[in-house]
């Protein structure tokens, strides 16, 4: 989705994020390598920082790094789209890995395909900064608590 039609979220990226810092800081806080660039109603972009800890044999980012990039991007993605809701989890989340990563910033891109009350699915591409094709593409499922179990 184009930048310019893109619509705002019930949470900007800094809303996400002050809200993760206070909710969920052994996942995100300054320093720890994961940046909301921007987040939107439906959507938004995540940028992971290279880090050689992120690195399995063979010199490619690891599986378990894209995973949790995108399980991050898709939580963030709610977030924006319906507010606080801290106990959203992971039901599903299926990832291809298309090809190697180069060894620079991972750069993630959620989409929410359909938002209900109960569930949210959405899909996620990762691309290594700087280059157009894809690393790996996933989607997943959240679970969304009803309103009387929101945090």
């Amino acid at each position: 989705m184009d930048a310019a039609t893109r619509k705002p979220g019930v949470l900007s990226a800094k809303q996400v994020g002050e809200l993760l810092e206070r909710e969920f800081a052994q996942m995100y806080s300054r320093g720890s390598g994961t940046t909301i660039e921007d987040a939107w109603l439906g959507g938004c972009r995540i940028r992971r920082a290279f880090s050689e800890k992120s690195l399995r044999p063979g010199g490619t980012i690891s599986g378990p790094t894209m995973m949790g990039l995108t399980d991050f991007a898709m939580y963030v993605a709610i977030l924006a789209s319906v507010g606080p809701v801290p106990l959203a989890v992971t039901t599903n989340l299926n990832i291809n890995f298309l090809r190697k990563p180069e060894q620079r910033d991972l750069v993630a891109e959620a989409r929410l395909i359909k938002l209900g009350k109960r569930l949210a699915v959405g899909e996620v591409e990762i691309y290594s900064d700087g280059d157009d094709e894809m690393v790996a593409h996933a989607t997943a499922t959240y679970s969304i608590p009803p309103p009387e179990q929101r945090g």
